[in-house]
């Protein structure tokens, strides 16, 4: 049996593309909540892009980057924090995210997410010379970190509004329970 949670923020974790900060915005302003984006704070923080930082240091010295943010969020309470896609698959961030926050995953098919990212220059891990096989590729090293989650929320078919609603209920239901 897993002890109490303290649930006092709500994570979003999910692949690039299926809507954690867009959507995240959105939670925040329904539930009342402050909105924090764990790749802008590693821009902010560094004075760096993200496709710099894996340009430059590598993908680990990011991670590392990463690892830290989770650890200062835990001090932080009613925040919708949306992370970046690979931040889950460290089992120490999931297992830290889990202790202050409900965990949800935002899902989107493969082909949903290359629509959606396939403008976007800023992506370094579409730098491949066949970003939607990479996506599906990605997405399959992932899935098992996602679905440990607390929640998962398709958002292929759902507007931003529906899956920002759907989200806020959730937490809501979430921290009802356990007062």
């Amino acid at each position: 049996m897993q002890s109490a949670r303290h649930i006092v923020n709500l994570a979003l974790v999910g692949f690039m593309g299926t809507g954690k900060t867009t959507v995240g915005r959105h939670v925040a302003e329904y539930l009342g909540f402050e909105f924090l984006d764990t790749d802008e704070m590693i821009q902010a923080r560094t004075n760096r892009t993200i496709t710099d930082i894996f340009a430059k240091d590598g993908e680990p010295a990011f991670r590392a980057l990463e690892k830290q943010v989770v650890a200062e969020l835990a001090a932080r309470e009613q925040t919708v924090i949306a992370t970046g896609g690979g931040l889950p698959t460290n089992a120490e961030n999931l297992a830290a995210l889990k202790s202050f926050a409900l965990v949800i995953c935002l899902w989107a098919s493969p082909e949903k997410i290359w629509d959606r990212v396939k403008n976007q220059s800023h992506r370094p891990l579409l730098h491949d010379a066949n970003p939607q096989q990479k996506i599906r590729d990605l997405l399959a090293v992932r899935e098992p970190f996602y679905k440990q989650a607390d929640v998962l929320i398709n958002t292929d078919l759902r507007s931003v509004r529906e899956a920002a609603q759907q989200i806020a209920l959730q937490y809501k239901l979430a921290t009802r329970k356990r007062r």
